[in-house]
């Protein structure tokens, strides 16, 4: 079977139905009609052991090597992070953070691919700053960041600060063709990190009603619909922050995840969301996608 409706209404896609799934997305990226949503997975496309932590988990357990945490927190990243910040204070945090994704993570094909695209919107959920590389290096000048800001250093309302692909910042509301939005923040250009829960605290009271979520942001997902790649969701923190950053979008939402490995609280959140799950292994939907993988692939389940 290629298809799969549980009780739940989780749409479940693989076999040569995902193929071809994987075509229309292909067209519907090259289109700008769909927004691609990065996750730490892309990293282990062009290396089994990333220079950059690629897991919420693996971040935890790089603090706890400077700061070991009570076990009950030990393997979450936000809880540790609070931890360090209460207890060695929020400069340490950031020092340490600025360490462990202090080494480049290259772009994979993928990124590099997605790039070169006209996308109006790109939305890249974690801190290791590949893709602003890879559109650095595909020479874009139509290109902006929004990451979003720790409140522990502002003043005042401000929730996101805009770059150039150079590094420099930008006035809040500067846009481009394409606007890559980075809600948690990243290494580049500035060591922007949203890591630890009071980082979240503010963010989450407002995030309800979008006010952390920039204007551009808004506008540009009505009418597209995100396709989540390298992705997991198997923490509320990262449920909340799709299912905002999706809301008021149009549709249609697509992931490409291994279905066998699904959480129940995944899978709730995907069914509740209406994502449609691509169940392929993410390097040969990556080949797929970028075009290496269709001609050899043709007609096999």
């Amino acid at each position: 079977m290629n298809t799969i409706l549980t009780s739940r209404h989780l749409v479940v896609i693989r076999g040569s139905f995902a193929k071809e799934l994987l075509d229309l997305l292909n067209a519907a990226l090259a289109a700008d009609k769909v927004i691609p949503y990065l996750g730490p997975g892309l990293l282990r496309l062009s290396s089994a052991e990333p220079p950059v932590p690629c897991t919420p988990e693996a971040v935890a357990a790089a603090l706890n090597a400077r700061a070991p945490a009570p076990s009950k927190i030990r393997t979450n990243m936000w809880s540790v992070a609070q931890f360090i910040e209460q207890r060695r204070h929020r400069r340490t945090l950031q020092a340490w953070m600025a360490e462990i994704f202090a080494a480049a993570a290259e772009p994979t094909v993928l990124h590099a691919w997605i790039a070169a695209l006209p996308l109006s919107l790109i939305i890249d959920s974690w801190y290791d700053g590949a893709m602003r590389a890879a559109l650095a290096k595909a020479g874009r000048t139509d290109a902006v960041e929004i990451q979003g800001v720790t409140r522990a250093n502002e003043i005042g309302n401000i929730w996101t600060k805009t770059y150039d692909l150079s590094g420099r910042e930008l006035e809040p509301g500067s846009t481009a063709k394409t606007v890559l939005y980075s809600p948690h923040g990243s290494i580049r250009p500035a060591v922007n990190f949203l890591v630890a829960d009071s980082d979240y605290v503010e963010v989450l009271t407002e995030i309800d009603i979008q006010t952390p979520i920039p204007d551009v942001v808004k506008e540009r997902r009505i009418s597209r619909g995100l396709f989540f790649v390298g992705c997991r969701f198997n923490d509320q923190m990262l449920r909340t922050y799709a299912w905002q950053i999706m809301k008021r979008s149009k549709g249609p939402h697509f992931a490409v995840i291994d279905a066998a490995t699904l959480t129940k609280n995944e899978a709730r959140f995907l069914a509740s969301s209406a994502i449609t799950v691509i169940d392929v292994p993410l390097g040969e939907a990556a080949d797929r996608l970028v075009g290496e993988g269709t001609a050899a692939d043709d007609g096999q389940d």
